[in-house]
């Protein structure tokens, strides 16, 4: 391997580890040589898939559950990683609920942007102290294609992940002159179990297809790949993007 892609050594935390897109980016880490803290809402300590993946590849891993929509969970999560000498932080984990913007109920546009957006600046601003402190660290949110568009009937994702990409350049413009990289990913339609309804409706998995220049859905690998490269020094001289990896969707 390539010395500007070996992640040897690195102590990564992906969040949302336990399936889809994160278990993606926790694998493609793993591969790359980083040891992983996986994390997710229903992750267990020992036993998970990705768990075994991560130690099949020689690398350590420790999982821990932390339900992100609990602000007090996510303070103590955030106080925990501050102390573990985190090199790498994937802030993934994320929700999403549906409704028609005039009906949308507040108490999930509150749940989804706290899931989405608040609680990752909490583990952002944590693990950031801590990489200050040395110096050094790469740190890499998933945003999405709603960060560049509206989408429909999703007004709290919408806005969480619209405000991912602003903070994505804030955390960027205070902390790239001391050592870290800020970044995001904004994957397009990956063939995960949150697409699997999408990719069942024979009428709407072509429409999305022929939208997409690759013609093909994405793969929790493909934003494996982008993630490697943002962790790595490959990336040291990228701030403050935000990469979409979609098959050309937002060329179209």
């Amino acid at each position: 391997m390539s010395a500007l892609f070996d992640l040897t050594g690195r102590r990564a935390v992906v969040t949302g580890a336990n399936r889809g897109i994160g278990f993606g980016m926790a694998l493609a880490l793993a591969e790359a040589g980083a040891d992983i803290i996986g994390i997710s809402s229903q992750m267990p300590a020992s036993g998970s898939d990705i768990e075994q993946a991560v130690l099949e590849r020689g690398r350590q891993y420790r999982g821990i559950a932390c339900d992100l929509s609990d602000a007090e969970a996510t303070a103590d999560l955030a106080a925990e990683l501050r102390g573990a000498e985190v090199d790498i932080l994937v802030n993934n984990a994320g929700a999403i609920l549906r409704a028609p913007s005039a009906e949308h109920p507040m108490e999930w546009f509150e749940r989804i942007v706290r899931i989405d957006l608040t609680s990752q600046f909490a583990l952002a601003q944590a693990v950031g102290a801590s990489m200050l402190e040395r110096g050094r660290g790469k740190i890499i949110f998933t945003a999405s294609l709603l960060s560049f568009q509206g989408g429909i009937n999703v007004p709290g994702y919408a806005a969480a992940k619209s405000g991912i990409a602003g903070l994505v350049k804030a955390l960027s413009n205070e902390w790239s002159g001391q050592g870290l990289n800020v970044n995001a990913i904004a994957p397009g339609y990956i063939a995960t179990d949150n697409t699997q309804a999408l990719r069942d409706d024979p009428d709407r998995s072509q429409a999305i297809l022929d939208r997409i220049p690759a013609n093909r859905w994405g793969t929790p690998a493909d934003i494996g790949g982008a993630t490697v490269f943002l962790a790595s020094p490959a990336s040291d001289y990228v701030n403050g993007i935000v990469l979409p990896v979609d098959g050309g969707w937002l060329g179209r």
